[in-house]
């Protein structure tokens, strides 16, 4: 397979030279407005941000993109779907208001916020694609429905996918509540006993009431009530509550890429990834943890698993940043051919996702950087 152009703008900036104008050029010159765009509806699928997380991307560059696309007489919208677990995010009305205060509403973003899976997460389109694990990936009807997928992405670390970017954004976040149960079904965690403390913040924030204490005041999870959403992974500070075993998260980062393939399949599609406060746990979270490396730029390619491979290599190259999680870790020293995000997430092997999605036809990790 040929390789993909990856196209890439640095940080910097002057009086005459903003962020936001750097990334109109960035996506013009990458092909953006090549796109058949008039009279289309095109998803702007995008992570709102759970309220409270600040690692998001601002609104300001969904405005300057939906503001483009509307020129070019599209009918673009802002869309994530509901989640499964507990939060902000898990019905369409604490979605958007959600959204709102994080800044994203139609006078900020200059398009409307619609919810793809609707209001409780079941208004889905199944998409058959007989899949090695998903034979009909179940996917919010708003981006199912969308003439035009343009993903834009908070690239960061995932706790179980290892990294999330355009893959991730797009075949997870836009499953519905369904698809995610689909996805997660057999990413259990397990709590290490040792290390439980008996908090109960993994008791109190666990949507599906499966965690309660035992009589030795420790997290026990009930397998029959368990989703396998990961909330209480994210949540634990003392390292109890761990993915079950290696085999999870390469099947989750295989699912995720059935997703991807069934939403893209046949449909003109765009991927624009902001590595940004690269933080080391996912922005569905309440919070976000110190960055692991330094701001690195904006990317963009028509093409979602070169720019993955793309942004991943960007941040193993990158230094890491005392202060952050990462350098906890190695306590301080670490060289450019660590994985740093392997390091955070030793269990997480994110190179299975962009080789299955390879081998899916979705796209090649072989790619030419082009900056700008």
């Amino acid at each position: 397979m040929e390789s993909s152009k990856v196209f890439f703008t640095n940080l910097r900036t002057s009086a005459q030279n903003n962020m936001l104008d750097k990334m109109e050029r960035l996506i013009k010159r990458a092909g953006f407005l090549k796109l058949d765009l008039d009279k289309k509806f095109v998803a702007l699928k995008i992570h709102f941000g759970e309220p409270g997380n600040m690692s998001y991307i601002r609104p300001n560059y969904a405005a300057r993109v939906a503001k483009l696309l509307c020129k070019a007489g599209a009918k673009p919208f802002l869309t994530d779907s509901n989640t499964l677990y507990s939060g902000g995010r898990s019905n369409a009305v604490d979605h958007i208001q959600s959204a709102m205060e994080n800044g994203y509403n139609p006078i900020s973003a200059m398009c409307p916020v619609i919810i793809a899976d609707g209001l409780k997460g079941t208004d889905y389109r199944e998409i058959p694609i007989n899949g090695k694990y998903c034979k009909a990936p179940k996917i919010g009807a708003a981006i199912a429905d969308a003439d035009i997928i343009v993903s834009l992405n908070h690239f960061k670390g995932h706790e179980q996918t290892g990294f999330g970017g355009a893959l991730k954004n797009v075949g997870m976040g836009s499953a519905s509540v369904g698809g995610k149960l689909e996805l997660h079904s057999t990413s259990k965690p397990v709590i290490n006993q040792d290390c439980c403390t008996g908090c109960k913040v993994c008791v109190n924030h666990c949507a599906h009431d499966a965690i309660q204490l035992n009589e030795d005041k420790k997290a026990v999870i009930d397998y029959d009530k368990c989703v396998g959403c990961g909330q209480c992974i994210a949540l634990c500070q003392f390292d109890a509550a761990v993915l079950a075993d290696w085999g999870t998260p390469e099947a989750l980062n295989c699912k995720i890429a059935e997703y991807t393939k069934a939403i893209l399949d046949g449909k003109p599609h765009f991927h624009i990834s902001f590595i940004m406060n690269v933080s080391p746990d996912c922005d569905c979270w309440g919070h976000n943890d110190a960055p692991i490396v330094p701001d690195i730029g904006i990317a963009a390619s028509f093409d979602p698993v070169a720019l993955d491979r793309a942004c991943a290599d960007l941040v193993m190259k990158a230094p890491g940043l005392h202060g952050s999680r990462l350098m906890d870790l190695c306590q301080g020293k670490i060289n450019e051919q660590d994985d740093k995000f392997l390091i955070v997430h030793p269990k997480a092997i994110w190179k299975t996702g962009l080789e299955y999605a390879e081998k899916l036809g979705i796209g090649t990790q072989q790619y030419e950087l082009i900056s700008l």
